[in-house]
């Protein structure tokens, strides 16, 4: 089940906890893509547009796609306009050209997962990178409905990493984030960015959001028969199988 964007955008925008919460993720998303996407098509899906705005200065293209059962809204403010409605397993996005992907709220929600990834699959070039974050299993935020992150299906590490590999891509690396607990209380809101430096040395089964960073697979094509015809044999080989002179009496 998709939230209703209205929901999505009154909790990043509007209130301190989905600031926060905002802030964390795209501090850590940073972290791990700290490079250059100068030239770069960087594409969200989901809700993922609080963490694509670092993109904007430099990227080629930034797109955020929106499922049609989420509903879709203008962003970023005061800036034109680059996100799009969508079909949730067909995108108006050729294949093989994004070179950053990221989703957010829309794995755990879709109620076609192996489609939505397929698409995933497609739409990313050779070499390029696709970071999925999703609720933590083990995690405070997955229990409680006070955010988005309390609905859909939350995962384990494992769990989100063995769907994804089924799916064609290769795992780089996980990590956590939203250590700190998800209450609207000013003291924990003040105390967050001291949370999310501790929760770093603590396995990341007590974040409340699991990314896991893969990149795409390109399948190996099979073909029947050998590879590269001989032209010429080895001279060595003449003569081989041919039959033997018999001696003249």
């Amino acid at each position: 089940m998709h939230l209703d964007v209205q929901d999505l955008r009154n909790f990043y925008y509007r209130s301190a906890l989905g600031r926060a919460a905002q802030r964390h993720v795209r501090d850590e998303l940073l972290r791990l893509w700290p490079e250059n996407v100068k030239g770069q098509t960087v594409v969200g899906f989901g809700f993922s547009v609080p963490l694509l705005r670092p993109f904007l200065a430099d990227a080629r293209r930034v797109i955020g796609l929106m499922p049609g059962p989420q509903g879709v809204m203008p962003w970023p403010a005061g800036m034109p306009n680059v996100s799009v409605l969508c079909e949730e397993v067909l995108w108006p996005i050729d294949t093989g050209i994004v070179d950053k992907l990221v989703v957010m709220h829309g794995l755990e929600t879709s109620q076609n997962a192996d489609a939505l990834l397929q698409e995933c699959y497609r739409v990313l070039g050779p070499g390029g990178k696709a970071m999925f974050i999703v609720p933590n299993r083990g995690g405070l935020w997955s229990r409680s409905d006070k955010t988005p992150f309390g609905y859909g299906r939350p995962y384990t590490a494992g769990q989100l990493e063995t769907l994804l590999k089924a799916h064609g891509f290769a795992v780089e690396r996980h990590t956590g984030a939203l250590y700190q607990p998800p209450t609207h209380r000013r003291f924990w809101l003040k105390s967050g960015q001291m949370w999310e430096r501790v929760g770093k040395g603590v396995p990341s089964i007590v974040g409340g959001v699991i990314m896991v960073e893969v990149s795409k697979q390109v399948r190996a094509q099979h073909k029947g028969g050998l590879g590269a015809a001989v032209k010429k044999p080895l001279s060595v080989l003449e003569g081989l199988g041919a039959a033997e002179p018999k001696p003249q009496g």
